[in-house]
């Protein structure tokens, strides 16, 4: 895949952001949840009892042939906050996948270039045995001549053993790096994915430091996030302290009756259909301490909240000054490893000359070609590091999805 095939399909099939969306499924059922008091439901039913006496059922009605109820709250404060909690959550939810997607775009993009440095890094140190393993058998030839003492020929076996341990390990890494790849798009861990080689444009950080700070700060989901919870725990406190006010429901019942209920004895007009309408009222006289109590915790932790929030974004100004400063670190450790491998090819372009001309044995020249894999494998290093720390500072500031789009 290539990079941005690679951020698109994480960004739809990442488990983190698989878990982030059934989150947000489920915060929006609970809007559902939340609002059902204020819908209306109707209740119908019928049984049979053998009465004597004044007629009544268990819950203190006349026995009927049929009875419906409607249940609906019109005014009630505490669940009222408890929907807008819900609806808050629901939006805060929204939030939760965005920050997974950036998460995700973040990592992959990491391993990507892991597995693509490692790549490079291999192809690199399998030239470089390829050179050591002739500078050793040419070594060994003028050891067996007597112009060169043993301990050179154990010299260049012992550079060829490091190198072959080298590419042992960058295998293992590159291995590694595509299995992860894999997993982080949602694959199995026996699947792998390859980075494609492509010309891929380099990665551009934001200008200012300063402005990516003032950016980073104002569009931080994190902080959307952490006010989105502030917001949640306000409308709580709401709900707590509205226990107090009265609460009224719809009052709706239809009760058919039978004649034979005994009911002419006791009652001087009988009528067997009959319906009742209106609203009840629920007013708290002693609502009790555990509410105050309640808004109390919640005052709490929205106190909790607002430090969070004072120590988010110090740590977001402090990272990514931190992160500014590493990427100026590794733009010069890159330019030095550039300098190092331009100073390798130009030593080897003269030994090349030099043995054309008979004045240099061709095992300082396979040692020179071995010195410039060498360099490049410090500079791929460098290279990676460089990219890993602008993709730092796009994620700090929240522009890396665009910036990989």
């Amino acid at each position: 895949m290539t990079l941005r095939e690679a951020v698109a399909m994480a960004m739809e099939q990442n488990p983190d952001v698989i878990v982030a969306r059934l989150d947000s499924q489920k915060a929006r059922a609970q809007i559902t949840i939340a609002h059902d008091p204020f819908t209306p439901k109707v209740f119908a039913g019928s049984g049979a009892a053998w009465t004597y006496g004044f007629p009544s059922s268990i819950d203190g009605n006349a026995p009927s042939i049929m009875q419906a109820k409607t249940v609906m709250s019109i005014f009630d404060r505490p669940q009222s906050y408890l929907v807008a909690q819900a609806t808050e959550a629901a939006r805060g939810s929204q939030t939760d996948i965005v920050i997974r997607q950036d998460e995700a775009a973040y990592r992959v993009a990491s391993l990507y270039l892991d597995a693509e440095q490692a790549s490079r890094s291999l192809a690199a140190v399998q030239r470089e045995l390829e050179n050591l393993s002739r500078v050793k058998d040419l070594v060994e030839t003028r050891v067996n001549e007597g112009r060169e003492l043993p301990i050179e020929a154990k010299k260049a076996n012992l550079n060829l053993m490091r190198a072959r341990l080298t590419s042992e390990g960058l295998a293992s890494d590159l291995q590694n790096a595509e299995t992860a790849l894999a997993l982080a798009l949602g694959f199995n861990a026996n699947d792998t994915v390859r980075p494609s080689a492509e010309d891929r444009v380099a990665l551009e950080e934001p200008p200012s430091e300063d402005a990516s700070i003032a950016k980073a700060l104002a569009d931080s989901r994190e902080l959307r996030k952490l006010e989105s919870t502030l917001q949640i725990k306000t409308l709580e406190i709401k709900g707590f302290q509205a226990e107090r006010l009265p609460k009224i429901n719809l009052v709706a019942q239809y009760s058919l009756l039978a004649k034979y209920n005994n009911f002419q004895q006791y009652f001087q007009k009988f009528s067997r259909n009959n319906v009742e309408l209106g609203a009840s009222f629920e007013i708290p006289v002693l609502a009790g301490r555990a509410g105050r109590a309640y808004a109390a915790q919640s005052e709490a932790e929205a106190a909790k909240i607002r430090t969070e929030v004072n120590r988010t974004r110090n740590r977001i100004t402090s990272d990514l000054r931190r992160a500014y400063q590493d990427l100026r670190h590794a733009d010069t450790s890159r330019e030095v490893a550039r300098a190092d491998l331009d100073l390798a090819r130009e030593q080897l372009s003269i030994d090349l000359a030099q043995y054309d001309e008979g004045r240099t044995p061709l095992a300082r020249v396979e040692a020179s070609r071995a010195t410039e894999n060498e360099k490049w494998l410090a500079y791929y290093d460098t290279q990676h590091t460089a990219e890993l720390a602008r993709l730092n500072v796009l994620r700090q500031t929240g522009t890396l999805v665009a910036a990989l789009n």
